[in-house]
């Protein structure tokens, strides 16, 4: 009697695990996806603190924008152009007495294009009504959440 598996059961077996590795691949870019947008979220906390300092220092964020955050393209500032070291981009798009709006687009440039199940116009926004109080909102794609 001879032992060994018929060629059907090994292509079941073959396209069991083909259907698993396609299910753990799409898990692994969504879970290196919402790694990445961890630096969005810890430089958004950088500029808030400094809109923080902003008003301690002038009693109003009126005037408050993408230079006075530090965004630029200084090698210590935050970036506004995508850079080998980021994989966001960062503006301050709006500012009032005493809130801000700052806005974190995904770059795509330089072989950071997402992969997996992201289609590359993430954007992760921090709306801030009232520094003084304290009173922060962020918004962004449900794959970051």
């Amino acid at each position: 009697m001879k032992r060994g598996f018929t060629l059907l059961e090994l292509m079941v077996v073959i396209i069991i695990l083909g259907i698993i590795a396609t299910l753990g691949i799409q898990q692994y870019f969504r879970v290196v996806e919402k790694s990445r947008s961890s630096e969005a979220k810890m430089i958004m906390g950088q500029i808030r603190d400094v809109a923080a300092g902003y008003y301690i220092d002038h009693q109003t964020l009126a005037p408050f924008d993408s230079a006075a955050a530090g965004i630029g393209a200084g090698t210590y500032l935050i970036p506004e152009t995508c850079r080998n070291s980021h994989y966001f981009i960062y503006e301050v798009i709006a500012s009032t007495p005493t809130g801000f709006t700052s806005l974190a687009t995904r770059c795509l440039a330089g072989g950071k294009s997402p992969q997996g199940p992201v289609d590359g116009t993430v954007q992760l926004v921090t709306d801030f009504a009232s520094v003084a109080g304290d009173q922060d909102t962020w918004s962004y794609d449900p794959l970051y959440q």
